[in-house]
Formats: C-alpha cells, structure tokens, sequence
C-alpha cells in the first residue's frame, strides 16, 4: 500500500485534463481563486503549463488586511508563474450583508465569505471568457470540508482525485514556492483558521484513513485491525456520509420519459 504517486504522469494528466477539458466546451482560458495555500497554486502551476500563462488568471480574494502574508505569497506565485492577477478585498460586500443581517456564528460567516469569493470568480468567467479552475482537493471531498456554491463550485477541478498529501508531493515536483509548501493549511476565513485545527486531526490522519477507506475499500474492523483509533474511524466515516449532497448534483423528481441525470446524460443526445 502506497500513497506515493508518479508525479511527472500525473501531472501530464491533469494539464491533459485542464485543456481538453475546456477545449470541449469552446474556451481557452481559466480562472481561479488563488489564496497563496497550496491547493490552489500547485492548480495554478497545472494551469500555466496547461493553457499558457497569458491564458490563466488568478484572483486574490483576501478578507480585509489580517491575511497580508497570503496576499503576498499568491501575488508571488502569480508573478512567478507570469499569469494574470488580480486582488480583491471581499470585506466591504461581506460586512455589507452582515451590517443588515448580523451573526456571530462564525461558520455562517465564513460560508458567505467562501460564497461572496466564488461569486466573484463566476463574474470574471463570464468577463473573461473563461472556465472556473476548481481547487478543492481529494481530502476535503470526501469529508465534505467546503462550501457548497462556494469554494466547492467550479467547472472542472483538476484537484479532486489527489489527497492533500498527494498535492504536497505534486508541489514538490512542480518546484512549488519552498514557504507556500509548508504553510499550515487554512481557508483564510478568520484569523488563527486552520484546516486541521476545524477538522480535529491532521491531514496525514485523515489521508492514511480515507486511503484504506475508499480507495483499498476497507471496512471499520479491518481498520481497527491496523491500529487505527476506533474514534477516528468513526468520525471520518460519519462525515463522509453527512456530505455525501455536497459531492451530487441537486436530484431531480422523475416524471417525464427523459429526465435530466437519469436518462438525458449527454449534451449530444438531443443531435440524435
């Protein structure tokens, strides 16, 4: 059992991936969300080499000033990469809404701030011409750690089938930034926000769980058998299942004879 992943394979896949996959519906260009964390860089490593730096553009999407250091890191990336950035402060739409309906649940307002930076991507897709990059990794998926119609939204992810330890050895081989590697991981919702810290256990954990998991399709006793402690177990089981509606498209009741998601699967089935 090996997590270890041929790099250089995979990432001529997924630059395969990236173009072909925009090719089909008739674009060029790409966008994301590009926080200086490092999902979406090595994304944006991906995309350059995929589409061209001139064909990829970076938003910068910080919650007001407290997270200076990654603003600076993802406009250090973006110059490296030479793609196109931009940097825009998602605070004044944010408290905007929060002034009117106010909250202290943090949750509720890293969901809107998650939202708000995923609204914005979707105006320069249309601005630009350009397909939404998403960034979410395998990890996160599978536990459902995202916002759904936030930072979970895109139209393709290029990120979805490698675990976050997978994205590290990824960053590696790319020469991703030596600082952006070894940043802890967090969504830049609040300050002092990490991944981990939400989640309750780290991502080598959760990795080396899910793998057996999903992957080698291991069940509850077998795990226990490895050593793995029955609460982690059980925990991760328990948010795949409750997140399960974040990783499916919204059913649709069936009534007619073809009905979109059960039997109309294809845009070319109507050219039949």
């Amino acid at each position: 059992m090996t997590m270890k992943i041929d790099c250089p394979f995979a990432a001529k896949i997924l630059t395969v991936f990236i173009k072909e996959e925009l090719a089909k519906f008739g674009f060029k260009k790409g966008v994301l969300g590009l926080s200086g964390g490092l999902d979406s860089t090595v994304c944006a490593f991906l995309a350059a080499r995929a589409l061209g730096p001139k064909n990829v553009l970076g938003l910068i999407m910080p919650y007001g000033t407290s997270f200076g250091e990654d603003v600076r890191d993802a406009i250090g990336a973006a110059r490296l990469l030479k793609i196109r950035h931009k940097t825009i402060d998602v605070a004044p739409m944010v408290d905007a809404y929060f002034k009117k309906y106010p909250t202290e649940n943090r949750v509720l307002r890293g969901n809107k701030i998650a939202r708000e930076r995923m609204s914005i991507l979707y105006d320069f897709s249309g601005r630009e011409k350009a397909l939404i990059l998403g960034t979410s990794n395998k990890t996160e998926l599978l536990i459902g750690y995202g916002t759904i119609h936030g930072d979970l939204a895109s139209a393709i992810n290029p990120m979805g089938d490698l675990y976050k330890t997978q994205v590290r050895q990824m960053a590696r081989y790319l020469e991703v930034p030596a600082k952006i590697q070894k940043k802890l991981p967090t969504a830049g919702l609040w300050t002092g926000q990490t991944d981990e810290g939400e989640i309750g256990m780290t991502y080598a954990e959760l990795d080396e769980i899910l793998f057996h998991l999903v992957d080698e399709r291991e069940s509850k006793e077998e795990l226990l058998a490895r050593g793995f402690p029955r609460a982690k177990i059980e925990k991760i089981m328990s948010k795949i299942k409750s997140s399960e509606f974040k990783r499916q498209l919204p059913p649709i009741a069936k009534i007619s004879s073809r009905t979109i998601g059960h039997d109309f699967l294809y845009p070319y089935d109507w050219e039949k």
